[in-house]
């Protein structure tokens, strides 16, 4: 990546995004971080501090100015259990309105490419075997997360529809590598930790992808011509089943994988007297996803999947392996 112009990472101190301007930054590309706030401690020239749903649009503007591509990671991220009133009025606010106003404030200042981080939730919660999601199926979110970045990814397109900008929607699937968080930390957690996981009777097939393929993605998005323009998916080349997954994860620890086989419908059950039934169907259903579109519009190739030591240092229980 050689660009006239930097880069500008919203979200910039989230999982992915810190990543993703530690990329940028090591390889002496022009990068500004925007953060909701930024610590006292943190002199970073690079970083700028603005609270993108109430900031005046003239502030957004000359947050941009000089950009050659936005990577829009900010928003309000999928939440287990939901406490707001209205949840999708939340959802709404933080990742709708917002996208809206840094995307008409990229035009403004001139950028030119535009890629925002949505999730395979807009697709749905599972898929039939065989039959992995694809960028022209029908959306079906279930919930307010999942219509919110939907309606996110559709407001992004009208804005920037008869610009000279480009815009693209990945749609991502579940993350993982160094300070991953949520479901995949959880996991990794219980692995770390030696707990029994009722789990080895589970046949299922899960599209993950690497947080570096992730990066890539963004890279081959900013690089590559106008056909880049849509919606696309990121995984991994293979999909992986949910005790394959525990057994590469207990390998990267250096640990035995506990996997205990108890029968899948006496898991949905538990999960529904648990008031887990959700979290439990994530990791019984499958849900694929196909990311040959954005290979065949971008220099993007889909990598192996592989869990090392690097992906499970960051959790709580490995330390103290």
């Amino acid at each position: 990546m050689d660009l006239s112009g930097s880069v500008v990472v919203t979200g910039a101190d989230g999982f992915i995004g810190a990543a993703y301007c530690r990329r940028l930054a090591e390889r002496g590309q022009p990068v500004r971080r925007l953060v909701h706030a930024r610590s006292a401690a943190d002199s970073r020239v690079d970083v700028v501090a603005l609270d993108l749903a109430r900031a005046h649009a003239d502030a957004l503007t000359r947050a941009l100015d000089g950009a050659f591509a936005v990577v829009h990671l900010a928003g309000r991220a999928h939440v287990m259990n939901e406490t707001a009133p209205d949840a999708d009025a939340a959802y709404k606010i933080a990742n709708v309105d917002m996208i809206e106003r840094v995307a008409l404030a990229a035009i403004a200042a001139g950028v030119r490419r535009f890629v925002f981080a949505s999730t395979v939730k807009v697709n749905g919660e599972a898929t039939l075997p065989g039959k992995p999601f694809r960028p022209g199926d029908a959306p079906s979110p279930r919930d307010a997360y999942a219509r919110s970045k939907l309606a996110a990814e559709r407001m992004l397109a009208q804005v920037a529809s008869g610009t000279s900008m480009i815009a693209t929607n990945l749609r991502l699937p579940l993350v993982y590598g160094p300070g991953a968080r949520g479901n995949f930390r959880r996991l990794v957690d219980a692995i770390a930790a030696r707990r029994l996981l009722p789990l080895g009777a589970i046949d299922n097939r899960r599209s993950l992808v690497a947080l570096d393929h992730v990066l890539d993605a963004f890279d081959a998005v900013i690089d590559a011509p106008a056909a880049a323009i849509g919606t696309h998916f990121v995984a991994d080349a293979q999909s992986v089943s949910t005790p394959a997954l525990v057994r590469a994860i207990a390998s990267a620890l250096g640990v035995a994988p506990r996997l205990v086989s108890m029968p899948v419908s006496a898991l949905r059950i538990a999960g529904v007297l648990c008031g887990r039934r959700e979290a439990v169907a994530r990791l019984i259903d499958s849900l694929e996803v196909d990311p040959t579109s954005l290979s065949r519009v971008t220099a993007w190739r889909a990598q192996p999947f592989a869990v090392d030591a690097a992906t499970v240092a960051t959790a709580a229980h490995a330390r103290d392996l």
